[in-house]
C-alpha cells in the first residue's frame, strides 16, 4: 500500500523529522483529503420498455444515453434534468466508453474527462485516485448512486467498475445538494440495476502481466412487476511489479419491485473481497526517477517491500435501497439509503529516501531507507436521503421543486503504526531481513453525525430560460476518542444560484455562483476540532447541443476559493490555509455517426496558495496536479457495407499532462508527458473480442511528486485482452 500519497498537506521532510525524533509517530498520514428550455415534469415516473427514470442515478432509459453522449443526468440536480439546464459543468461516461477504452478501474475510466486528473500515484490497485479542478476528491468526492462513499486516512470503500452502468462527473461545489463534499466536484458512480429486460452477459479477460478475470451480468423480469440483476467479477494473478499478486472478487445483486407505474423499490447490495501483495511505483525519490541518479534510474517494476510480510486484505459489504412513489397531484417522494461496512488491514514496507533518509544517493550502489507501516481500519456508515419533488406553476414560470433532508453517520475505528525498517539495495535488493514491530501512533474511534436540509427550485420560463436556486443548512458533530482526541460541532448555510438560456440552435450560455461546506476529520492532537472547509465558486460557460449532430460541447470558466485548508507537517497542522483554483475547461462528446464516436478535452488551471502558516508558500502552486492537461479519443466500427470487415473496430487516444511541482515550495518540477492508447476489436452478432494497449510507446514518466522523497511512476505499456458474449 502506498501511504504518503494519502497526504496532501503534510510534507515528507516534516513527517520524517517527527519519526526520527519520536519513532511512535508515522510518516504516513492523511489530510482529508432532451433539448433545453422545455419544462421538465419531475413528479412522475416515466416508464418506457419497462425502464424507470431514476432521480439519483440519472436514467436507465437508453434514450437518455446513446454512445458517448448523454442528454440528461440526475447528478447535477438530484432530479433527472437536461444537462443544458444544470448551471455547472457535467460529464457522463457511458458503459460503452469504458469498454471501448478498456478501462478496468474507475480511475482509468476518467482519464479522458475534462477537469479530472487521475492516477496521480500511478496504477494503484486498491484506490481509485482522482483530482477535480485541482482538488483531491478521492475521499470526499466519491459517490455511489447519489450517496457518499466515505473515506478517511487509510479507510475507504472500493468500487469495482465492472458493476457500473455509467459515471457522472459534476464539476464544482456540490454540497448544496449532497452535503460535505470535495469543492472541486464529485464523481457519482451509477450501479447496474434491473432494466425490466432479460440479460445474459459473460466476459473474460487477461493482461500481459498475468492477471485474468471473469465477469458476469445476469438479469430478468417476471410479470413486469419483479426484476432482478446480479453482476460481478472474479480476478486474480500477477501484477506489473515484483512480487505483486492477489485475488479479488465483487458481486452486486439488485432487485426491483414495481407493483404499479407509480411505485418502485430497488434493493442494492454488494460484497467485495481483496487479498493481495502490494504493488509499487510510488514513494520513490526525485533523484532516481525524475532526475537521473549516479546509478541510473530506479526500475519501474521494482518493489521494495518485504514479500513475505506484505499484506492487503479488504472485506467490504453494503446494502441499501431506492424507493420512489408518485402521487396523483404530480408530487413524488423518494428515499435512498445505504449501510456500508469496510474492514481493511494492511502491512508493508516502502522507501523513504536513500540511506540516512537522504534525498540523494552519495554512492553508485546506494541503499534505500524503509518505513514499516501497518494499519487496521473498520468503517460503519449509514446514509439516508429523503426527497419530495414536484412541479407548480406561478403565472408563466414552471417551478420544478425539490425539498429534502439527508443524514450521514460515520463510525471509524483505526489503528496506524510505523517503525524504521532495514535498508535495502536499490539496484540489487535482497529480501528477508527481520523487521521491527510497528508502534501505534494513532489509535482512535471517530463518530461523526451529519444532517442537512435542502431546497431547490429549478424554474423554466420565457421559452428558453432556466433559473436554479438552492439553499441548504448543515449541522455536523464529531467525537474522536483515543489517541488523539478531537471533539466539536459546527453548522453552516450554503447556496447556489444559476441562470441559463437555451437558444433554438442548441447553444446555452449559463452562469452560477455556489458556496460550500465540507466537514473534516483529523488525526492531530494539536487541533481540538477541525472546522469544516468553506468557500465559494463562480462559474460561467457555454453548452452546445447542436441540432445537426448528436453531440454535447461544453466550455466553462471557474474560480474557486477554498478556505480552512489543513496545512503543515504531520503533528503540527493548522487550518489557516487557503487555495484558489481558477481555470478553463473544454469538452466535446459526439456520436459523429452511428459508427464513429469522439471525445476531446482540454483543461487549463491557475492554482495558487493564497494563505498558509508558512508565509513563504503564499503565491506558490500546490504540488501533484498539473495545470494543463488534454486528451482526444476516437472509436470507429466498420459498418455493414464494407463486407467482410463489418464489425471490426479501431480506437485510439492521446493523453497529455503538463508539468507539475514537486512540492509546495516549488523547488523543482515534474516534466510533462504525452501518452498514446489504442484499441482493435471485432464484434459479430452477440459476441466480440477487444485488445487495448495503454501507453503504446511504453513511455517512462513520473505521474507526480508530493515531495523530493515521494515520486510516482506512471503506468507503463499494458495489453488488455477481453472476450464477451451475450444471449
Amino acid at each position: 500500500m502506498i501511504t504518503f500519497k494519502k497526504t496532501e498537506q503534510a510534507t515528507m521532510a516534516g513527517a520524517m523529522a517527527v519519526l526520527i525524533c519520536a519513532p511512535e509517530f508515522s510518516l504516513a498520514q492523511d489530510s482529508n483529503g432532451g433539448a433545453g428550455g422545455n419544462v421538465q415534469v419531475l413528479s412522475t415516473i416515466v416508464v418506457e420498455g419497462g425502464q424507470t427514470t431514476s432521480a439519483n442515478g440519472g436514467s436507465n432509459n437508453a434514450a437518455d444515453m446513446k454512445g458517448y453522449v448523454a442528454r440528461s443526468t440526475g447528478t447535477g440536480s438530484k432530479s433527472t434534468a437536461p444537462i443544458q439546464e444544470i448551471p455547472q459543468s457535467v460529464s457522463v461516461i457511458s458503459r460503452q466508453e469504458m469498454d471501448d477504452q478498456g478501462a478496468q478501474t474507475t480511475d482509468e475510466a476518467l482519464r479522458y474527462t475534462a477537469g479530472v486528473y487521475t492516477q496521480p500515484f500511478g496504477p494503484d490497485s486498491d484506490t481509485n485516485w482522482f483530482y477535480i479542478r485541482g482538488f483531491q476528491g478521492t475521499q470526499t468526492g466519491a459517490y455511489l448512486d447519489g450517496l457518499q462513499l466515505f473515506g478517511f486516512g487509510f479507510g475507504a470503500f472500493y468500487v469495482d467498475s465492472f458493476n457500473l452502468d455509467r459515471i457522472d462527473v459534476l464539476r464544482g461545489p456540490a454540497s448544496v445538494l449532497y452535503g460535505g463534499s470535495n469543492p472541486g466536484g464529485i464523481v457519482n458512480y451509477i450501479s447496474k440495476k434491473p432494466t425490466g429486460e432479460r440479460l445474459r452477459y459473460l466476459e473474460a479477460g487477461i493482461n500481459d502481466a498475468g492477471t485474468a478475470y471473469v465477469g458476469f451480468d445476469i438479469g430478468d423480469t417476471y410479470q413486469d412487476i419483479y426484476d432482478f440483476r446480479v453482476s460481478g467479477r472474479l480476478q486474480g494473478g500477477d501484477g506489473y511489479f515484483d512480487f505483486q499478486e492477489g485475488t479479488r472478487g465483487s458481486v452486486s445483486p439488485s432487485f426491483t419491485w414495481r407493483p404499479n407505474q407509480d411505485t418502485s423499490l430497488t434493493l442494492l447490495t454488494n460484497a467485495t473481497i481483496i487479498d493481495e501483495v502490494h504493488g509499487a511505483a510510488s514513494f520513490l525519490p526525485f533523484v532516481g526517477t525524475v532526475e537521473r541518479a549516479s546509478f541510473g534510474n530506479i526500475r519501474r517494476d521494482a518493489n521494495y517491500t518485504e514479500p513475505d510480510l506484505d499484506k492487503y486484505l479488504r472485506r467490504q459489504f453494503s446494502v441499501g435501497y431506492e424507493f420512489e412513489h408518485s402521487f396523483e397531484n404530480n408530487w413524488t417522494v423518494r428515499q435512498n439509503a445505504r449501510y456500508g461496512y469496510s474492514d481493511l488491514h494492511e502491512f508493508n514496507l516502502y522507501p523513504f529516501g536513500y540511506a540516512g533518509f537522504s534525498p540523494t544517493p552519495d554512492i553508485s550502489d546506494p541503499e534505500f531507507s524503509r518505513i514499516v507501516f501497518e494499519h487496521d481500519t473498520t468503517i460503519n456508515n449509514v446514509l439516508v436521503d429523503t426527497q419530495f419533488a414536484g412541479q407548480v406553476e406561478t403565472g408563466a414560470i414552471a417551478h420544478n421543486l425539490l425539498v429534502g433532508t439527508d443524514y450521514n453517520f460515520i463510525n471509524l475505528d483505526q489503528v496506524q503504526a510505523s517503525a524504521i525498517g532495514s535498508t535495502i539495495s536499490v539496484t540489487d535488493p535482497q529480501y528477508g531481513a527481520a523487521q521491527p514491530v510497528p508502534v501505534p501512533y494513532i489509535d482512535q474511534t471517530i463518530e461523526q453525525h451529519r444532517i442537512g436540509v435542502y431546497l431547490q427550485d429549478r424554474m423554466n420560463f420565457g421559452d428558453g430560460w432556466t433559473a436554479t436556486l438552492n439553499g441548504r443548512y448543515d449541522y455536523v458533530d464529531t467525537r474522536a476518542v483515543g489517541i488523539p482526541e478531537n471533539n466539536g460541532s459546527d453548522h453552516a448555510l450554503s447556496g447556489r444560484a444559476g441562470l441559463a438560456y437555451t437558444f433554438d440552435n442548441g447553444i446555452t450560455p449559463y452562469a452560477s455562483a455556489a458556496t460550500f461546506f465540507n466537514p473534516l476529520i483529523g488525526s492531530s492532537s494539536r487541533v481540538d476540532f477541525y472546522e469544516p472547509e468553506t468557500g465559494v465558486q463562480y462559474e460561467a460557460g457555454l453548452k452546445y447541443q447542436p441540432v445537426w449532430l448528436d453531440g454535447l460541447f461544453t466550455l466553462a470558466y471557474f474560480d474557486i476559493t477554498r478556505q480552512n485548508v489543513v496545512s503543515g507537517s504531520f503533528g503540527a497542522e493548522t487550518q489557516i490555509g487557503e487555495v484558489r483554483s481558477r481555470g478553463v475547461e473544454f469538452e466535446a462528446r459526439a456520436n459523429v455517426t452511428e459508427d464513429l464516436n469522439l471525445i476531446a478535452a482540454v483543461t487549463v488551471y491557475d492554482l495558487e496558495i493564497t494563505k498558509d502558516a508558512d508565509a513563504s508558500l503564499v503565491g506558490n502552486t500546490p504540488n501533484t496536479v498539473p495545470e494543463q492537461f488534454a486528451s482526444l479519443w476516437a472509436n470507429y466500427t466498420v459498418p455493414e457495407e464494407f463486407g467482410f470487415l463489418e464489425g471490426v473496430s479501431l480506437g485510439g487516444g492521446i493523453r497529455y499532462q503538463g508539468e507539475s511541482w514537486v512540492d509546495n515550495a516549488n523547488t523543482a518540477k515534474v516534466p510533462s508527458a504525452t501518452l498514446f492508447d489504442a484499441k482493435v476489436g471485432y464484434k459479430k452478432e452477440n459476441w466480440g473480442v477487444d485488445l487495448n494497449v495503454t501507453n503504446i510507446a511504453d513511455k517512462r514518466y513520473v505521474a507526480s511528486c508530493t515531495s523530493v522523497y515521494a515520486c510516482s511512476y506512471g503506468e507503463g505499456r499494458s495489453f488488455k485482452l477481453r472476450a464477451y458474449a451475450k444471449w
